[in-house]
């Protein structure tokens, strides 16, 4: 009896284990494959920390172009956990013996380090730049080199260049090396950052730093120091100590003799603050170099160099400003667009090399390291504008099936030929879930209204006659006169009767006295490779201004700027098939900040952060007013509490932050999702390494985020 009863135990218990089984297998069968590699407990559901890696790990993934494996994905989770801790290898750990006899630094093979560095060539052989850093996540995006140090406690100290590019740990290449661990060791990192004005006013800055955990005595920092300046030179007046968490006691005991010190320190804040060189679009271009003051007027054979920022400015061949600008301004979104070069360099006009150009034609390049100019020939310009433009005219898609005003969630992604792709990407929006207000509510006029009333008053025939005309053609004065009358034609043409009832209808959905904000939304903006930003314009649609076509009328006028123009006209695009439509909204009254995020670091090209900017009121970050100094915000893609302010706003009355930790942690999740579910509706172009995404936001006058717009970062 007691036999059948242990047995029919057993039994039950087997039952139940397998019901737990396949409760289990089927609670992880709702998560997707990709979501099963962060599920670390097993337990079939996300939890809020595995899913804030989850996107963290799969944007890394996309970076590299492969994915982690399991081990990898656990370090990042305890780098994640806790990223002060120790490097790999840190002083007094234990690891395995070396196999073979100890080498000199110069008798150490290239593909594992170097005894010197001679030049600037070297280091970048020597170096690593990605995101295979393992716990070292601090690292991930920047260019550095390892050393180590050994003897230090000698006369003869011996110093040692790792290539990381071989060895990312220090254990590795001492075991390549055969180091054996013990006294008077020191291993450290090597940075570079060309972004950054040294001690001597060139561009670009070494850093050099240690172990968080590592606390080295002045005299140690010294030898340091002094032993990477004499085996690669470059570093002579270019080199700086940057001392991490464990170190700061220590330096501030020191600080008096880091004080009187040859070599600078830096904390990780104070080089963000150090920025006399922005490279704020990469690339190279061949025009006439001229200093472009506010009341003068720009050609695309211009490289312009502005003392301030501009807020509007038609297509040129590169731009330089002498004041800092903001990385999300139009005017850079148009470089980025355009392919241009566009840079921020510290008093230009009067840098040497820069000034005694002026008046002539100059090859110009922007780069990560620094900018080229030089003088160029006539035929080097003629053959660069020759090989630019699109050798065919382009047909932007254009479809007039869509013949009636239709409401934002009644409009889908798929619908930007009908309506603009600002109209559908801020529709689409509305579908991802975000609580209620945070994405504007309204309605989408189609591309047919715009087709019918340019019909209806025989515009296009007029722009046929400009589009012939030999001194529209060749004359800038002429073609901005002529594009000038168009518009106010435009304004003040008839509207037929049946389209002021449906606008009507429209502005009746409203409640009475609503301000309404007619915007811009046509088939030549907002697309991957173009984004047209700054190109049109949208109007605020006041209670005492009338009927609501007035607003409508100056939106499709904007079609045909002169700004609008020269960038079509440059890309062979076809004026007569591009169409505006309007979104129309709510207007946002008395903001108490507007911003601009996007979804990767578009600017100090670190790895696993947002780039965010935010200014005050409504001075706008896209279009600032003069001598405007946003906030500039740097937030870690899986947590919004891990955040680098670089740039406080100018316009705060106590200098204080805009996004506070509230604002951070909504923001990091909205721009994860908007980028995850943007990169799938975008497909092949959505999946590509450089793929993000770009935000525009308001903090409203009840204090609430609101998302009026998304668009493909320029790639």
């Amino acid at each position: 009896m007691k036999r059948k009863y242990l047995i029919g135990a057993f039994f039950a218990c087997v039952l139940v284990f397998s019901a737990i089984v396949v409760l289990n297998t089927w609670t992880q069968s709702k998560l997707t494959v990709d979501e099963r590699r962060f599920d670390f407990d097993l337990n079939g559901e996300l939890s809020a920390e595995e899913q804030a890696l989850m996107i963290r790990v799969m944007r890394l993934e996309t970076q590299r172009g492969e994915k982690f494996s399991q081990r990898e994905i656990r370090q990042l989770q305890s780098g994640q956990r806790d990223r002060s801790r120790g490097r790999g290898g840190g002083r007094g750990g234990r690891g395995r013996e070396p196999s073979g006899p100890r080498l000199n630094p110069e008798q150490v093979v290239f593909r594992d380090g170097a005894a010197t560095i001679p030049d600037r060539e070297t280091f970048k052989k020597l170096s690593y730049q990605g995101t295979e850093v393992r716990i070292d996540t601090q690292l991930i995006g920047i260019e550095f080199v390892k050393f180590q140090i050994e003897r230090t406690h000698t006369e003869n100290p011996q110093l040692y260049f790792m290539n990381t590019e071989t060895h990312r740990s220090h254990g590795s290449f001492m075991d390549a090396a055969g180091l054996r661990r013990g006294q008077g060791q020191m291993r450290g990192v090597l940075s570079y950052r060309p972004l950054f004005t040294s001690p001597n006013g060139e561009p670009g800055v070494y850093t050099f730093e240690f172990n968080p955990n590592d606390a080295f005595p002045f005299e140690e920092i010294k030898l340091a120091h002094d032993l990477l300046v004499s085996k690669m030179p470059i570093l002579k007046d270019r080199l700086g100590y940057c001392p991490l968490w464990g170190a700061i006691g220590i330096y501030n005991r020191e600080k008096a003799r880091y004080d009187a010190a040859e070599f600078p320190v830096y904390f990780e804040d104070d080089l963000y603050e150090n920025v006399g060189y922005l490279p704020l679009n990469q690339a190279a271009s061949f025009g006439l170099l001229r200093v472009l003051e506010l009341d003068e007027r720009s050609t695309p054979r211009d490289i312009v160099i502005c003392k301030t920022l501009p807020n509007e400015m038609p297509r040129v061949a590169g731009v330089i400003t002498g004041a800092r600008q903001t990385p999300l301004s139009h005017v850079n979104l148009r470089a980025i667009q355009d392919k241009v070069p566009n840079a921020f360099i510290t008093k230009a006009w009067e840098n040497a090399s820069i000034a005694r150009l002026i008046g002539k034609y100059v090859y110009y390049e922007v780069n990560a390291d620094g900018f080229e100019i030089r003088e160029a020939t006539l035929k080097e310009v003629e053959t660069h504008f020759a090989d630019l433009r699109p050798s065919e005219t382009q047909k932007p898609k254009r479809d007039l099936s869509v013949t009636e005003i239709l409401p934002l969630d009644d409009i889908g992604f798929s619908d930007a030929s009908r309506f603009g792709v600002k109209t559908a990407n801020v529709a689409t929006l509305r579908t991802l879930g975000f609580p209620e207000g945070t994405v504007p509510d309204g309605f989408g006029i189609p591309f047919y209204f715009y087709d019918e009333f340019m019909k209806h008053n025989r515009f296009y025939a007029k722009i046929a006659v400009l589009l012939d005309d030999t001194a529209f053609q060749n004359d800038y004065d002429t073609r901005v006169a002529a594009l000038k009358q168009l518009r106010a034609d435009i304004r003040n043409g008839e509207t037929p009767d049946w389209m002021l009832n449906a606008f009507a209808t429209l502005h009746n959905a409203f409640p009475e006295g609503t301000r309404l904000r007619c915007r811009s939304s046509t088939n030549n903006e907002d697309l991957p490779g173009f984004s047209g930003a700054g190109l049109y314009d949208s109007y605020t649609h006041h209670p005492d201004e009338g009927h609501l076509s007035k607003s409508i009328k100056q939106v499709f006028a904007s079609l045909w700027n002169y700004r609008a123009f020269e960038a079509r006209d440059f890309y062979r695009i076809d004026h007569l098939t591009t169409a505006m439509g309007v979104l129309v909204h709510p207007n946002f009254a008395d903001e108490l900040a507007n911003g601009v995020a996007v979804t990767d670091d578009v600017v100090y090209q670190t790895i696993g952060n947002y780039y965010l900017n935010t200014q005050v009121g409504e001075d706008l970050v896209t279009n600032p007013e003069e001598l405007s100094i946003p906030e500039e915000i740097l937030m870690d893609w899986s947590d919004s509490n891990d955040y680098r302010v670089v740039t406080t706003s100018n316009r705060t009355a106590d200098g204080g932050r805009i996004l506070t930790d509230d604002y951070l942690r909504q923001l990091n999740g909205y721009l994860g999702i908007i980028h995850n579910k943007f990169s799938l509706f975008y497909g092949p172009i959505g999946r590509a390494r450089d793929f993000a995404v770009e935000i525009e936001f308001k903090i409203t006058s009840d204090g609430r985020i609101s998302i009026k717009q998304v668009r493909p970062w320029g790639q």
